[in-house]
């Protein structure tokens, strides 16, 4: 069931909305939870049945080996060795579904074995809900948490607006909301922002990045030979409907929390605003870099045993990065990239030097740009084939241009090459500019006042999103994570 179809919009939201306040105003607080539980495990399982008991024996397997760390007749040393074990499962289920086949084909290939790969079908969202409980554990280990209450760590994990694709959530910023006795009333505040950011979000979705699916897909099903316009055509294509789907999701699934009661983190926030990479890091995916800020370079050591090592840490943290995304040479190659970006970037800073935002800002789009060929290729061969296209090495413009690049008819000859028209270009200036040259929804969110004109706007940001999407149902792209 997706944020941006009908009967979620119409059916599920509102049915599930009115079931719950209805039973917390008569005081039936645990009936209550169970109906959100039993809801949020529908919604994951909408899509595909066989995911529930994946999704349900994690929760109770991590949540029971957390009650056994909180055991204080335990050795110090029994704890780490069941903490370590806990992880090596988690990590070993997550592997299993995600990487298997990678290791298979990868074996096959290095020494010329004939393995039959499984053809494994990814579970949805494991990979949030699984970095989820493992820093639920790490804590548990750190005497940071004692949750007895299995129905509460159930909606932790599983609760509907988060669970498929983030913000990854925190037990410190969840549980002590559903606790709260204030949370159990209707917040009309709470409502109007939800409903707009859910508008906002809905509107990024289907009105903006959606536009882009179509071209990148016949973009990409077909790289070899690409010129360096339809390369680059292609590239900020897929870069504009990665920025807007990734916050798209995000906005929507505050604004639904919010109308819960529930305030969940802020994930992105004018990401491509960035002057530096580590700037975009601070703007991008947030609940993501603060796991592994938290739970991998710290406890590599951070920066406390001097800078060559901090920089070696840093590294490591965006090689798992982009094992985390995905299993493929096109993900490690990514994680790469960026490790090696943000290392350059903080020797960059150590020796005191700067450069002009603009200039910075350049620099770090069009790297973002270049890596994201990597995040969208099928196979590592279509990316090298896009970015030999984006330097030039298959000509600056498709061997039907004879001349000149002029009039429309030229134009549309030369996006033609990545199945697009001239219309390609007027949603990649309507996205930049409201990428770059507006607030984004966090902003508008914060400051709103509630009043018609803001509920009208709310109600046309839904209203046309809604008409957009009911002709397409296009998944987001972080379910593929």
């Amino acid at each position: 069931m997706l944020f941006n179809s009908a009967e979620f919009l119409f059916l599920f939201l509102p049915i599930v909305f009115v079931g719950y306040f209805c039973l917390l105003n008569l005081r039936f607080v645990l009936p209550a939870k169970l109906w959100l539980l039993a809801a949020s495990l529908f919604f994951y399982s909408y899509w595909e049945l066989s995911y529930l008991p994946l999704l349900v024996g994690s929760i109770l397997f991590n949540f029971y080996v957390s009650q056994i760390l909180n055991w204080t007749s335990l050795s110090n040393t029994s704890r780490r060795y069941i903490l370590a074990f806990a992880i090596c499962a988690n990590i070993a289920f997550l592997g299993y579904y995600k990487y298997a086949d990678f290791l298979l084909e990868n074996i096959n290939l290095a020494f010329g074995t004939g393995f039959s790969l499984m053809n494994i079908l990814l579970p949805l969202a494991i990979s949030f809900f699984t970095f989820q409980q493992i820093a639920y554990l790490v804590d548990s280990y750190r005497g940071e948490v004692e949750e007895r209450n299995l129905v509460d760590y159930a909606i932790f994990v599983s609760f509907f607006p988060q669970l498929i694709a983030g913000p990854i959530v925190h037990h410190k910023q969840m549980m002590p909301q559903f606790a709260s006795i204030q949370n159990s009333r209707i917040d009309p505040k709470n409502i109007f922002v939800g409903l707009l950011l859910l508008g906002i979000g809905l509107f990024k979705k289907t009105v903006i990045a959606d536009q882009f699916a179509p071209w990148v897909a016949s973009g990409y099903a077909s790289t070899e030979g690409l010129s360096m316009i339809g390369a680059w055509a292609l590239s900020l294509g897929f870069t504009m409907q990665l920025v807007f789907d990734f916050t798209a999701y995000s906005d929507m699934a505050i604004g639904i929390g919010l109308l819960f009661n529930i305030r969940l983190p802020i994930n992105f926030y004018s990401s491509l605003k960035s002057t530096n990479i580590g700037e975009f890091w601070n703007r991008w995916h947030l609940t993501l870099t603060s796991f592994l800020r938290q739970y991998i370079y710290i406890p590599l050591g951070g920066n406390r045993n001097g800078f060559a090592r901090s920089n070696v840490n840093l590294f490591i943290v965006f090689m798992v990065a982009g094992i985390w995304h995905g299993s493929g040479w096109n993900f490690i190659m990514w994680g790469v990239l960026q490790g090696t970006a943000n290392v350059l970037f903080r020797i960059w800073k150590s020796k005191n030097l700067s450069m002009p935002p603009l200039l910075g800002w350049f620099l770090t789009f069009n790297f973002i740009n270049v890596i994201c060929v990597y995040f969208r290729a099928p196979t590592f061969t279509d990316s090298t084939n896009v970015l030999k296209g984006m330097i030039g090495l298959n000509g600056i413009a498709p061997s039907t241009i004879e001349a000149g690049l002029q009039g429309l008819e030229q134009i549309k000859v030369l996006l033609s090459e990545v199945g697009a028209d001239w219309k390609y270009l007027l949603w990649i200036s309507v996205a930049f500019f409201l990428a770059l040259g507006t607030r984004n929804a966090m902003e508008i969110a914060k400051n709103v006042e509630i009043n018609v004109r803001t509920a009208f706007y709310t109600g046309f940001l839904i209203g046309i999103s809604v008409l957009t999407t009911f002709d397409r149902k296009d998944e987001f792209i972080y379910f593929n994570f």
